[in-house]
């Protein structure tokens, strides 16, 4: 098992993969390697990653979340470290990252860009106003204070990594990361690190609009899923209006004439608020589950503790 696996997805990027693996190479203990996961490139990353002396690896299927799940299956280590292959992320903030895992019992370790250069290096305007969108959507439905959502600079506990089910197949891997963290009541520090802009010539994969509606999307379904209750709970509230929106002009008409002229209008409110009763105990019902979910998952991060023993 490695003291620290440093863990870079990459795809075209040879202008910079052979100093992102050095940088972190001069940074890390001994016991640790350096692994690239190529992700198709045509650029001949893979060749100078090995050349700067990183451990190369594929994963054929396209899209960082199909990468990371690839990463975290295959490779053990007690502290993880996953960087982009685009230099944007300095080496030296790497050690303070993992001396958070490795000497305070951190799971996760966020990398925050947002709180140091970020919003000066970054060129492209809707990527601020998307990171800034998506961290306050996410803290405010879930209640937390991750600083930084979407950053590609994280650093992880062996807990984490073989505890963690990763659904994603693109860019929404970041977002899927922080709300399982903070749904699992795992432990999450904030480091601010430095940000620069890609150089000259280098080109981003990720879409600012097509991947920005992916993370929403994926917001929305985790959403769901991690809070049932508030989720169908709130859908019940608003069918329990509509439905005595259409209800209390009948009623007032019955209790002045003593005459429904509208039935149908009252058939629909009934029906409406039926629906509205499904919903809450829907959400009862999935609420449960999530919390029995919950304690599973405590048992398996003792199991995993246990694993990571000698």
């Amino acid at each position: 098992m490695d003291r620290v696996a440093v863990l870079i997805p990459c795809y075209n990027e040879a202008l910079t993969i052979e100093k992102v693996v050095r940088d972190f190479l001069a940074v890390i203990p001994e016991n640790s390697h350096v692994y690239v996961y190529d992700n198709n490139s045509t650029d001949g990353t893979p060749q100078l990653a090995a050349k700067a002396g990183a451990v190369v690896r594929s994963e054929y299927r396209q899209g960082k979340g199909n990468v990371i799940r690839r990463m975290f299956r295959e490779i053990n280590a007690e502290c993880y470290v996953m960087v982009d292959g685009d230099d944007t992320y300095p080496a030296e903030n790497a050690p303070k990252m993992i001396d958070c895992v490795l000497y305070h019992q951190c799971d996760m370790v966020v990398g925050d860009r947002l709180s140091s250069t970020y919003f000066e290096e970054n060129k492209r305007p809707f990527h601020n106003l998307g990171n800034v969108l998506v961290r306050k959507s996410i803290n405010l439905l879930f209640h937390s204070n991750i600083k930084d959502i979407m950053t590609g600079y994280r650093a992880f506990s062996y807990q984490f990594v073989k505890t963690f089910p990763v659904l994603s197949r693109g860019f929404e891997i970041e977002t899927e990361m922080s709300i399982h963290a903070i749904d699992k009541n795992l432990s999450v520090e904030n480091v601010v690190v430095d940000y620069r802009d890609r150089p000259e010539n280098s080109v981003s994969k990720l879409n600012t609009y097509s991947d920005g509606l992916k993370v929403l999307h994926t917001i929305w379904k985790l959403f769901r899923t991690y809070k049932p209750l508030v989720f169908f709970g709130l859908i019940a509230i608003l069918l329990t209006l509509i439905a005595l929106i259409l209800f209390i002009p009948v009623c007032m008409e019955y209790f002045r004439t003593g005459m429904v002229p509208r039935f149908p209008t009252l058939i629909v409110s009934g029906f409406v608020m039926v629906a509205a009763i499904q919903s809450f105990f829907s959400g009862m019902v999935l609420e449960t589950i999530n919390r029995k979910n919950r304690q599973d998952f405590e048992l398996e991060l003792i199991h995993a503790r246990e694993t990571m023993k000698p």
